[in-house]
């Protein structure tokens, strides 16, 4: 289809297609310059960077260039819930009010596609399955049956976390592709050849960047050529990037080897007994390492655990525990796929594990480590993707779109540049249409504590609780750490107030957003992954409050290998690298306030470093255009006028 600029007004303008047939449909000036800058970049083959402000309409103003040009495109969402979204509500309201004939799919990672083949051997052989993971087991054949997509989120009764979902599901390491005996009924491959018909594919940036990573195999490329990419909410797209671009060993990895193992051998040999006994010492070396890690939960530096020699010696039995898993796979080679498959794995891993303990390069990667509850996990991620990044994008000759509503600092954008090497990207800007003046209050509460004092979580609290009851609970307090929120929570379950408590780990996210709306006067207490993709509007959330600003931790090895090569180069970590961070993240947090043209609401930030810091006018720069106070009067006046009837 011939592209024309006239086409967008034609599709967003005030007297245009979505104005005429979409109940609500607001015209935006903002959305229609941005569509515009889209087209032009797509048109031209160009990259863009576009940051466009809450409530301008992004999404309609990527997806309508996308649909007028009739090219190839990929879109990426940032999670799942949101390719969901975009794939089941705002595309195809988009393609019919244009009566486009553009064919869509969506595409997701392997993991969430019912695996054919590994349900009917875990089906042939459930011994020692618990009970629970059995019924589950049971509900996916039946499913399987009728199914046409093999997507597991069809089966929403069985939660996320469920035991049983790796044994119905494949990874890259033990899928046989074509060898496959139940390749002709493979959701995946029937999901992929969609994608390759189809004239725009909705993915999500996991799979972009697996598709990215020379470790994922099996297929091939994952995903199909394109003309487009328009990736959304494009801010996380470095640190899922750089988790793709490394490498990891978990015990876990260990753990579904021996299992694979174990079925493969029953089914394919059965004559070599030595074998299930190595397993099981190979299990019991695996379950040591974890424990030589200690019982908590924690994320650390390898040069923490490089002269630790319990550690290292746990390590050195699994190794040797693989490498003779090896040898007894070799002997029976040839004897059947699976088999075949499991020693292939094997390998792969014994070198992989070797190459995290004696790297070649280890100036070029951060190695850590992350222990759970019940496995342990270990990292080789590199120091700087952007190279990387950008040597992909170079392989993918298509023009590149990266659209957020949090990308800049104020209006710089070099923070996210640098990230992903996009130096030499043009960069637009598009504030929100909101009345921001009118519709919100930025309070920053006097004689607050300093966030390092033990008295700080209280302090928070008696600020916010007045604040709370003018407005009649309708809040999100949004914590840095977990500790900070546990805290809290044990104060506020003390106050008794007559509002319902929610609180982040109780249950699922969307169920706790769920009963938060439901209940319309509620205090929902989260942490970090409450700060970005939560979009309530309406009455039911009027007051965000934060506890401090969202500098990350400074405990963190990943993030503490790049100041210190930040400062290795002469630059100044803190405020060339946190400060930004921080600052993006800050603005997400306050984007939760104000998500419809109607709200009202007060966004409460108790950190006294905000004015009293010389970094602070980093944060104030970065922030949407609020209205501002330190009075408690003039905050609790906003609030009970925004609970006054109309």
């Amino acid at each position: 289809m011939p592209m024309h600029l006239n086409d967008i007004e034609e599709i967003l303008g005030p007297d245009g297609l979505l104005a005429q047939q979409l109940e609500g449909f607001m015209h935006r000036p903002q959305q229609i310059e941005m569509a515009n800058a889209v087209l032009s970049a797509i048109e031209q083959q160009d990259h863009l960077i576009a940051e466009a402000g809450t409530g301008t309409g992004k999404t309609y103003a990527y997806l309508a260039p996308a649909l007028v040009s009739g090219l190839k495109v990929i879109v990426s969402t940032g999670t799942r819930n949101l390719q969901d979204q975009l794939y089941l509500r705002d595309l195809p309201r988009l393609r019919d009010a244009m009566a486009s004939p553009a064919k869509t799919a969506l595409l997701k990672g392997r993991a969430n596609y019912l695996c054919v083949y590994r349900m009917d051997t875990t089906l042939l052989d459930a011994r020692g399955q618990p009970k629970k993971t059995l019924q589950q087991l049971l509900k996916v054949r039946d499913w399987s049956h009728h199914t046409n997509s093999g997507d597991i989120a069809e089966l929403s009764d069985i939660p996320e976390d469920a035991e049983v979902w790796p044994l119905v599901t494949s990874t890259t390491d033990n899928c046989l592709g074509q060898e496959c005996p139940s390749w002709k009924d493979c959701h995946l491959v029937e999901a992929r050849r969609r994608a390759q018909e189809a004239d725009i594919v909705v993915i999500n940036h996991h799979l972009l960047c697996a598709d990215f990573s020379i470790k994922f195999g099996g297929f091939g490329e994952l995903l199909p050529d394109a003309d487009v990419f328009i990736i959304d909410e494009a801010h996380q797209l470095a640190d899922i990037a750089s988790d793709f671009f490394g490498e990891t060993f978990s015990t876990r990895q260990i753990i579904e080897l021996i299992q694979d193992t174990l079925t493969a051998y029953h089914a394919e040999a059965g004559d070599m007994a030595e074998l299930p006994k190595h397993l099981d010492q190979l299990k019991k070396a695996t379950l040591d390492l974890r424990l030589s890690f200690g019982q908590g939960q924690r994320r650390g530096a390898w040069a923490e655990i490089e002269q630790d020699d319990p550690i290292q010696q746990a390590l050195d039995e699994v190794e040797q525990a693989i490498n003779q898993l090896s040898s007894l796979l070799d002997k029976l080679k040839g004897r059947g796929k699976g088999l075949d498959n499991v020693l292939t794995r094997c390998q792969e891993m014994a070198v992989l594990l070797h190459k995290i303990r004696c790297p070649d390069a280890p100036q070029q990667d951060i190695r850590w480590f992350e222990t759970f509850t019940q496995s342990l996990h270990l990292h080789m991620t590199p120091l700087d993707i952007a190279n990387l990044f950008k040597a992909h994008m170079t392989q993918h000759q298509a023009s590149w779109i990266f659209t957020s509503a949090t990308l800049a600092v104020g209006d710089n954008f070099s923070h996210f540049q640098h990230k992903l090497g996009l130096h030499d990207v043009a960069c637009e800007q598009w504030e929100s249409p909101f009345d921001f003046q009118q519709q919100a209050l930025w309070y920053v509460p006097r004689n607050m504590p300093q966030p390092s004092e033990s008295s700080y979580i209280p302090a928070v609290l008696r600020a916010a609780l007045p604040l709370i009851k003018a407005n009649q609970g309708r809040a999100f307090l949004l914590f840095t750490s977990h500790r900070a929120l546990h805290q809290a929570a044990d104060q506020l379950q003390e106050e008794a107030l007559p509002y319902p408590l929610l609180i982040q780990g109780e249950a699922p996210k969307a169920t706790l957003i769920e009963r938060f709306v439901q209940h319309g006067n509620a205090l929902l207490l989260g942490a970090a992954s409450f700060w970005e993709g939560v979009d309530v509007r309406g009455d039911a959330l009027s007051l965000v409050i934060i506890d401090k600003l969202p500098f990350a931790s400074p405990g963190d090895p990943v993030l503490q290998a790049r100041l210190d090569a930040i400062k290795t180069r002469g630059g100044k970590p803190f405020i060339h690298y946190q400060v930004p961070q921080a600052a993006i993240a800050l603005k997400q947090g306050a984007g939760r306030l104000i998500r419809d043209a109607n709200d009202r609401g007060i966004f409460m930030l108790c950190d006294p470093r905000l004015l009293k810091k010389s970094y602070g006018h980093t944060f104030l720069a970065a922030m949407p255009d609020f209205a501002r106070t330190r009075d408690p009067q003039a905050a609790l006046e906003f609030a009970r006028n925004r609970q006054k009837p109309s």
